[in-house]
């Protein structure tokens, strides 16, 4: 068993095209001994975004401190702290703090084999 805290764990900055003001912390991961799930942690700063893309696999989000914009093909949609959003495979999305605050999400993706 682990237990840390979430701010103990290395920050991150993704590197894709497309993203502003976003830092990620992969809290459990391969390297932990997860076989299935990676937990992230992101904070996205006022005016920030990730890229607006698309994967095979899906996200399961848990929003911590909000409102945070969804974009996707049904348009754009916000999320405040304690909800939940599904982004299934293949959907088309983008996260975006609108807000003058930072935005800090939980978010789910399996390990890809």
């Amino acid at each position: 068993m682990i237990i840390q805290h979430y701010k103990d764990v290395e920050e991150m900055i993704p590197q894709e095209s497309g993203v502003n003001g976003v830092k990620m912390r992969r809290v459990i991961a391969e390297k932990e001994g997860a076989e299935n799930f990676v937990m992230r942690v992101f904070e996205i700063e006022a005016g920030g975004n990730t890229p607006l893309h698309t994967h095979d696999w899906e996200h399961e989000v848990f929003v911590l401190k909000g409102p945070i914009v969804i974009v996707s093909s049904e348009g754009k949609k916000t999320a405040k702290n304690g909800d939940v959003v599904f982004v299934p495979g293949g959907e088309e999305h983008q996260f975006r703090n609108e807000s003058d605050e930072v935005v800090e999400f939980i978010c789910l993706i399996p390990i890809k084999k």
